[in-house]
């Protein structure tokens, strides 16, 4: 990708909570359903990581 060109994209944050999948809106569960990249950190339960869209990249921060 050359300087002119430009990827375009939205970034959203999330909250878990504690870590409780039920405590997450459906907006947000959606969004980790779709997403394309997760940036999460050790908080997350594995519950939560299980929603990830399969195919998106998971970055541990």
């Amino acid at each position: 990708m050359n300087q002119s060109q430009h990827c375009l994209g939205k970034v959203y944050l999330v909250g878990a909570g504690p870590g409780d999948p039920g405590l997450l809106t459906v907006k947000g569960k959606t969004l980790l359903e779709f997403a394309d990249v997760v940036i999460y950190d050790a908080l997350v339960s594995p519950q939560i990581l299980e929603l990830i869209n399969p195919q998106a990249e998971k970055i541990h921060a």
